[in-house]
């Protein structure tokens, strides 16, 4: 019998904890979900109030649970300063190649300097 994550008369559904980049300010939004591909289209949409004004939103990473405690144990992980600094060291290759917004660029308004 070939190797299976799961059994095959269990069914479950995996949960997700993400990571959008917010190529408007630069910073990440860490989120846990059932259904990936829902809630990155609210995140598009701008129906997420956290991240409405932040758009537009890029996946950069995210990861598969089959226990929604742990995917939201995860979520809570890396919003601390340890888990940070592990999804920046996780993702270097990847960010280096995203221009990200210096801080308060963003917010200034046409003309004016900051």
């Amino acid at each position: 019998m070939p190797f299976q994550l799961v059994p095959p008369n269990e069914v479950r559904r995996v949960q997700y904890t993400y990571v959008l980049l917010s190529e408007a300010d630069g910073r990440f939004y860490i989120g846990a979900t059932s259904n990936l591909r829902k809630r990155l289209g609210l995140h598009t949409a701008g129906r997420v109030p956290s991240t409405g004004f932040r758009r537009p939103l890029k996946l950069i990473y995210y990861e598969g649970c089959l226990n929604a405690d742990d995917a939201y144990r995860r979520e809570r992980y890396l919003k601390s300063g340890r888990g940070g600094r592990y999804l920046r060291a996780r993702l270097a290759s990847s960010l280096a190649g995203i221009k990200r917004p210096q801080v308060g660029t963003a917010l200034a308004r046409p003309g004016e300097s900051r």
